[in-house]
């Protein structure tokens, strides 16, 4: 019996340090703020530098397919990129064909801060402590984990 004050017995499965999902988190944090002055130096945040990300991989998408590929709800984009556009390096436009579809396009500074952000990866790699390959395994292992997961959804 747990009275107010008393330590509940001790389980192995509910130990913060035992949790995936806490490894996962925390790694997560750890990341991002290994991430922050890389980034600073662009100008920069880390969903920022995620956007940017997938207009360098694929221009011209939607603030949908944007969405979709960050696994974020478009509401919470839109002034994410309503900021990259105010600095600058992106544009916002309406498709003629159906106007509430809003089209993203880099423009010619967004296209030319790629250039600079190629060290990026490379100083996270170094500050990993992995090498290349075990990167790659863990990525591999992290998106497997990932398709488990959205398919459980």
């Amino acid at each position: 019996m747990n009275t107010k004050g008393s330590t509940p017995e001790k389980c192995d499965d509910l130990l913060l340090d035992n949790q995936l999902c806490f490894a996962l988190h925390s790694t997560s944090l750890l990341m991002t703020k290994v991430y922050k002055p890389l980034l600073q130096e662009l100008g920069l945040t880390y969903p920022q530098y995620l956007a940017m990300m997938v207009l360098w991989e694929q221009d011209g998408l939607t603030v949908g397919e944007i969405s979709s590929r960050l696994l974020t709800d478009p509401g919470s984009l839109t002034p994410l990129l309503k900021r990259l556009e105010a600095e600058g390096l992106l544009s916002r436009t309406r498709s003629r064909e159906d106007e509430r579809v809003v089209i993203i396009e880099l423009t010619e500074q967004g296209r030319a801060l790629h250039g600079r952000a190629r060290g990026v990866p490379q100083c996270i790699l170094g500050a990993s402590g992995l090498t290349l390959e075990q990167l790659r395994k863990l990525q591999a292992d992290l998106l497997n984990l990932r398709g488990h997961l959205q398919d459980s959804l």
